[in-house]
């Protein structure tokens, strides 16, 4: 058996994406004939609720500023209670220092997440609002309303020792925010901060039968950068052996007129992925964001969606059900492979930084075979790059690691009697048909597949943001139907982790973006801890990280733009 995992959560995004993750995780297991492909004690822990019955938690903790929990007890706890809850609930609202509530944002668009905009709503200091119904709240999700923090929409209990509030920094206002690396770096070399982080840490590590590594998800683009780089050194330090799987998480930014937050941003993901990379076994920069460079490019566009990028409930639930298939391999019963086998697949000759592409959802017809929906792609995979580089229409990777989920395991017969049209006709499994089809697209690379029968579910709190053509199911129809389109109630999804050419581009982009700007301009960013001697060493080990991943082609033109520098 491969083993238990713990995962880390931190900042605010990554709360978003864990809260929509825990989710899907949850609504796998209610089904026993769908739940057993999954080991539920893979991230999950085993919990006697009141009245004697057993529920699963998750194997978390969650670093989140103040203001940032919500409607989850300060110190830790459970929401007040799962989505489905018919009755009225009571708040527990964090007090901020003045004597007022921590100012919540809703609507939560990325824009708003630093200002009081006109949509926040604060409790008053005699007292909080009556919190609505959570059935109330998950006809608003549903429909796609407003929705305040990732804690509204949470529909899994915490255990007390999952969230660590750090008080020194506000999720929400003009100051007080928790903005630069080297202000997260501070925070983990405190002596209290890192008694809190190991104390809960072994609380989780002891109870697993055999501890097989850590997930990290981690906002990138904000100080949580520095927390993540002293949390993932911790754990490099602490558990040597231990599989560390690290995600870097990048809202989609709409704000990108701020010089100052915008040169933040650029720096703190450029030192996140030198540092995070470094004491991982993998890691992996996860965004709907078109460039984590300094110009903005318009966000990934799904053919089958139609979300909203500046609201983060909805762009974290299309990397939550990613996320969710990408670490299908080391969650499996029927998989022996453990999260430092999946990292070493794909981290040789120093690629330690993976690109995820993901189709949400899969584009399969209904009604027809595997073969014949891979047929409709053979020039190019339907996928979209979720790691914010421009896609190379050339289909080249080292390695890989596929899952294909929400697939029948009858999928692959075509019309008895009927002579095979293809290849990918002839293969007596769903697994095989996948494996050719890969080794069709990607010859040469090192490639590990599955293929799941359970789909990505998309019950509510899941956003509804669906093309018509979808089904209940989320297969695709031939035409819309001519009647009002029901819920979409879970999806087929592909995704994929690459080791792949196109992080040469991602990551020398981002090491040009900075040797081209004023670092004079900037002293603030220095003053917060980093020094500047110790940026230029991580910018070097950036340049050198990229050409990991360089081809004949992308080091010509290294050279060429190393000579005109």
């Amino acid at each position: 058996m491969p083993g238990e995992a713990v995962t880390l959560q931190l900042g605010h995004y990554a709360g978003c994406v864990g809260a929509h993750w825990w989710g899907l995780q949850a609504a796998a297991l209610r089904s026993p004939a769908e739940a057993a492909e999954f080991r539920s004690t893979a991230l999950l822990r085993t919990e006697r609720a009141a009245g004697g019955r057993e529920t699963l938690t998750p194997r978390l903790v969650a670093l989140e500023l103040k203001g940032g929990a919500g409607a989850l007890r300060p110190g830790g706890g459970g929401p007040e209670a799962p989505v489905a809850w018919d009755g009225e609930v009571a708040a527990y609202l964090e007090c901020a220092s003045a004597g007022g509530s921590a100012p919540r944002d809703a609507g939560r668009r990325t824009e708003d997440a630093s200002s009081d905009g006109a949509g926040s709503s604060s409790s008053s200091a005699q007292g909080a609002s009556p919190a609505p119904s959570r059935r109330a709240l998950s006809q608003e999700v549903y429909s796609g309303g407003s929705v305040q923090l990732w804690s509204d929409y949470l529909n899994v209990r915490l255990h007390p020792k999952s969230i660590y509030v750090i008080r020194q920094y506000m999720h929400d206002g003009e100051c007080g925010c928790l903005e630069a690396f080297g202000q997260g770096e501070s925070l983990l070399q405190d002596p209290g901060c890192i008694e809190e982080l190991e104390d809960r840490l072994h609380f989780y590590v002891e109870e697993c039968d055999y501890l097989q590594g850590f997930q990290v998800l981690c906002d990138l683009h904000n100080g949580f950068s520095g927390v993540g780089a002293k949390v993932t050194e911790l754990l490099y330090d602490e558990y040597s052996g231990k599989g560390i799987l690290t995600w870097g998480l990048t809202p989609v930014m709409s704000n990108m007129g701020d010089s100052q937050k915008n040169f933040y941003r650029l720096m703190n993901t450029a030192l996140g992925i030198v540092h995070l990379s470094s004491h991982s076994s993998l890691f992996c920069p996860l965004s709907l964001s078109g460039s984590l460079g300094i110009k903005p490019q318009p966000p990934i566009t799904f053919p089958y969606i139609n979300y909203d990028a500046s609201l983060d409930y909805q762009s974290s639930a299309v990397l939550a059900a990613a996320l969710d298939t990408l670490t299908a391999p080391y969650r499996l019963c029927s998989s022996q492979g453990s999260m430092m086998h999946l990292a070493e697949t794909l981290n040789f000759s120093g690629r330690k930084v993976v690109a995820a592409w993901a189709s949400v959802p899969f584009p399969a017809l209904r009604g027809y075979s595997l073969p014949d929906t891979l047929c409709a792609y053979q020039q190019d995979v339907p996928w979209k790059l979720l790691s914010s580089c421009r896609e190379r229409k050339v289909s080249c990777c080292f390695a890989q690691s596929v899952v294909l989920r929400g697939i029948c395991k009858e999928s692959h017969i075509s019309c008895p009697g009927k002579q095979p049209t293809s290849p990918l006709h002839t293969c007596e499994s769903t697994e095989q048909i996948l494996q050719c089809y890969l080794h069709t697209l990607f010859p040469g690379a090192f490639s590990t597949s599955h293929v799941l029968e359970q789909p990505c579910s998309t019950l509510p709190p899941y956003p509804q943001f669906f093309s018509p053509l979808l089904t209940r199911q989320g297969f695709l129809l031939d035409k819309p139907p001519s009647y009002s389109s029901t819920a979409v109630e879970s999806i087929p999804v592909l995704a994929a982790l690459q080791s792949s050419p196109v992080l040469h581009t991602l990551l020398y982009s981002l090491y040009k973006d900075l040797q081209q700007l004023n670092m004079r301009r900037w002293a603030s960013f220095f003053a917060a801890g980093v020094e500047e001697g110790d940026f230029q060493e991580a910018l070097q080990e950036l340049r050198t990280l990229s050409q990991c991943y360089e081809t004949g082609f992308e080091a010509e033109d290294s050279e060429d733009e190393a000579d005109s520098d």
